[in-house]
C-alpha cells in the first residue's frame, strides 16, 4: 500500500507541477488532460486543456493533482505537505523558492525539535511545512 497526497488546483496545476519539478527536484510522470476524456462533456470548451490528473515524483513520494472543474475550486483546509530535507541549506532553499509570491505564517528557523522549520502556503494555494530534523 502507498499513501499518495492529492491537491485540487484552481486552473494553474500544470503552471504548479513545472514549478515543483524545478525547484524540488521532481520528476512530472503524468499530465491527462480533460480533452479526450468523459469529462470533457461535462466541462467548458475552454477547460479541454485543463489537467484532469497530474502525477509528480518528488523524492521518494507521489504527488498527484488536478484542476477542480469551474466552479468546484476550494482552497486546501485543515491538511499540509510536510517536506522533510537533508541539510539546514536545502531548507533554505526550498523554503524561499516556494515562498516566493505565497504567504508566510511562520518563518523557517530553528525550533526544539529542528534545526529549519517553517511553513508556508505557496503561490498556487498549497500549504507547506519545510523541516530538516535536528540531529538526534
Amino acid at each position: 500500500m502507498q499513501l499518495n497526497p492529492h491537491v485540487n488546483f484552481n486552473g494553474n496545476c500544470e503552471e504548479a507541477f513545472k514549478f515543483y519539478e524545478k525547484h524540488l527536484g521532481g520528476k512530472i510522470e503524468v499530465l491527462m488532460r480533460y480533452e479526450g476524456t468523459p469529462a470533457m462533456g461535462m466541462t467548458p470548451a475552454d477547460w479541454k486543456s485543463k489537467v484532469i490528473h497530474g502525477r509528480i515524483a518528488i523524492g521518494g513520494t507521489t504527488l498527484m493533482g488536478a484542476d477542480a472543474p469551474p466552479g468546484r475550486y476550494e482552497a486546501p483546509k485543515g491538511t499540509t505537505i510536510s517536506l522533510s530535507v537533508t541539510s539546514d541549506a536545502e531548507a533554505d532553499r526550498i523554503f524561499g523558492a516556494l515562498s516566493e509570491k505565497g504567504a508566510v505564517p511562520m518563518p523557517i528557523q530553528e525550533t526544539f525539535f529542528a534545526s529549519r522549520f517553517g511553513m508556508l502556503v505557496d503561490k498556487f494555494g498549497v500549504p507547506w511545512m519545510v523541516v530538516h530534523q535536528k540531529a538526534a
